[in-house]
């Protein structure tokens, strides 16, 4: 994908990287929790805002960031291709499957700054990690959903829907790890 040879390297990723990155994170999260002395009713309902909002933004990303691709605009079209068209032209490679550490790092930076600064003192401790939670959750679910035969109805519904996403309509189903955002914004597919 790339001439450089350290571009190549950084673009590919193993699937158990993020959790070796963001489990640590998710524990100091709830370190500095316990640590500013929130509550436990307090860091569940900002875990579980964490996670709701997390489903919000997996979807907003991969239909508004990841498929922008004008064809008017050849840059906007190679930022596409590296960042998401190589998964759906390739869309079994293993090493493709999660965010590399050199997107995904700094997503996650931008994103505690951001909240850090909108939320309340401190409970970004309990908001963070659920947010995080849910990114790992979509990142490995992403992968299982291509590598995996699913015996249980939800996620054979799940993989269904992300792979009419790949080969059938790429302007439809864009959440992931759930269609539920596509069934609210009217991309979900008609399924019969």
């Amino acid at each position: 994908m790339f001439k450089s040879d350290v571009l190549e390297v950084l673009s590919k990723v193993h699937w158990t990287v993020p959790l070796y990155i963001f489990i640590p994170v998710i524990g100091f999260c709830i370190y500095k929790d316990i640590d500013n002395a929130i509550g436990i009713i307090n860091f569940i309902e900002l875990f579980a805002l964490g996670l709701f909002v997390w489903t919000f933004t997996e979807y907003i990303m991969h239909r508004f960031v990841f498929h922008y691709a004008p064809p008017d605009k050849p840059w906007a079209q190679r930022v596409h291709f590296i960042f998401h068209g190589v998964h759906h032209d390739y869309p079994s490679d293993a090493k493709r499957l999660v965010l590399p550490p050199s997107v995904s790092i700094p997503l996650a930076l931008l994103f505690y700054f951001l909240f850090n600064a909108i939320l309340p003192a401190n409970d970004v401790w309990g908001f963070f990690p659920g947010f995080i939670l849910g990114y790992l959750f979509y990142d490995i679910s992403h992968y299982a959903i291509h590598h995996f035969n699913f015996k249980g109805n939800i996620w054979k519904k799940i993989k269904q829907h992300h792979m009419l996403h790949h080969y059938q309509d790429p302007d439809k189903g864009y959440g992931v790890s759930s269609p539920m955002w596509d069934k609210v914004f009217g991309s979900d597919f008609i399924k019969k």
